[in-house]
Parts: C-alpha cells; structure tokens; sequence
C-alpha cells in the first residue's frame, strides 16, 4: 500500500501556529493594541480584528492536533498490538492520548474565550494547554525511548526530551513568575506593560518563557513528520444494517417510484433479501 500525506497534518500545525502568532502580533501591534516589548501571546489575538484571526486559526490548529495525536497513537498502537511483553509502552501511549486530547481541548478553550471577556476560563484553558502539553512531551519522550529503534532513532529521543525539559523548565518559571508580576503591577492595562508599571523584570521571563514553551511544543510536531511519512490512512469503513425493516417496508413504500424500487430491490439482494 502506498504511503499517505498524513505527515502533512504535523508539518500544517507546525507552520499554522507560528504563522498565526505573527500575524496577530504584527496587527496588535500596528493598530496599537498591546505593545511590542514582550506580551503574551495570548495578547496578540484578545481585540478585534486579530481576534478573529487568532480564534479561527486556534480552533482548526486544535482539530489539527488533536487528529495528529490520534495517528501517533495509532502508529504506537500498531507496532505493539500483538506484544504481550509491551504492555508499559501501550499504557504509556493511551496516557499520552488523553493528556494530549486535553492540550488541544485547552488550546480551543484559549481560543474562544479571550482574556477580556472570561478570564477563569481563559486561565484553565492556558493551564490545559500548556500543562497538558508538557505532561505530553514527557509521555512521548519515554515512549520515544522505548520504540527505540523500531519506530525512531536514538537521536530523535534525546531530542523529545530535551523540549519536554526545557517545556517544562518554562511553564514552571513562566506560571510563578507571571503570578509574582501580577501582584506587582500597578498600571491600567495589563496588555499594554510598561517597564514603570512593576514586577517588570517577571513579566520579561513570564512572557519569554510562554513563547519559548510554544515553541518547544511547535518542534515536537516537525519531529512527526519524517515518522509519518511511512503510515497510511485509509477512509473509515461504513457498514449499514437494514435488518429492522422487511423487504415489503422497502418495496412497497407508497413514496418509492419505479427507478427507487429497482435500486431498493438491488439493495435488498445484496443484503439477502431476495425471494
């Protein structure tokens, strides 16, 4: 079977998301939104009309993942399905699954819900995002090690998990600083942070490393690329059961003209229903 373009889904999440942020920034920042010097990133796409940009390039990137995700489960589930003896690795992979599926969950509740507008569930959607995609890293790197070399070389390994440690060096350093800055401050708007309005200096790292964790996360996704560019997908199979109905239901039907009541007796034979 002829391998698929499945390894266009990690290479589309990895150039959709940096993408969008760019454009977001730049338009926060030229219609005089938040300012350049360092603001988070979710404060490149809270007004109009970058919200709207950032909002519909998040939902998709979430669908994106998410079903990325779901083919790198499959593939670890593939390779390991008839061995006993690999039972952590599955287990490994089904957690990686779910925190993953939680990530991208986080990522669209980012999306929708700005910090403007509901900022609790703004904040739950972050901490679903960028925890679940630390504890994701982590997953995959062990995961990494173990289909090591049946799935991925050694190399590919120690780089998972050095961005799981420098992920998680970042959302660790980024949350409390970025709780530390905001007792501190003492400005009006807090998307427009200036060096004199306080806890400066954390706002710097707090935001730094928000970026910096993204982009581990973005990295991760171009690792997939060359691993999937050995898997195919195929269409999911339909299967129809007709069994309730009698054939008379179908024949006779006061609505079936001449042409429907061949197709329907075709249909019928085919499911053993003829006479």
């Amino acid at each position: 079977m002829e391998p698929s373009k499945v390894y266009l889904l990690p290479l589309a999440v990895f150039v959709l998301f940096p993408a969008t942020f760019i454009i977001t920034y730049c338009i926060a920042v030229l219609l005089g939104h938040t300012e350049p010097e360092f603001p988070y990133i979710s404060d490149t796409g809270t007004q109009s009309p970058e919200s709207c940009i950032f909002g519909q390039a998040l939902n998709l990137g979430a669908f994106l993942i998410l079903f990325t995700l779901y083919i790198r489960f499959r593939q670890i589930a593939e390779f390991y399905r008839n061995h006993s003896s690999s039972s952590s690795i599955v287990r490994l992979n089904k957690a990686a699954f779910i925190v993953g599926s939680l990530s991208a969950l986080g990522i669209s509740l980012v999306a929708n819900f700005q910090e403007t507008s509901v900022l609790s569930i703004h904040i739950c959607g972050a901490l679903l995002a960028f925890g679940g995609g630390v504890a994701y890293l982590w997953l995959q790197a062990l995961c990494s090690y173990k289909t090591h070399p049946l799935v991925n070389n050694i190399g590919v390994a120690h780089l998972r998990m050095f961005l799981a440690v420098v992920a998680t060096i970042c959302f660790v350093l980024g949350s409390i600083t970025a709780i530390i800055a905001k007792t501190q401050y003492n400005g009006n708007n807090p998307r427009k942070w200036f060096p004199g309005d306080g806890g400066w200096q954390c706002h710097v790292i707090s935001t730094a490393s928000e970026w910096i964790c993204a982009t581990a996360f973005n990295i991760f996704m171009l690792t997939l690329v060359d691993e999937f560019k050995s898997l195919s997908v195929e269409s999911p199979q339909v299967y129809i059961t007709i069994e309730n109905l009698t054939a008379s239901q179908y024949l006779y039907s006061h609505e079936a003209n001449s042409g429907s009541t061949n197709d329907i007796q075709a249909i019928l034979s085919s499911h053993n229903y003829g006479s």
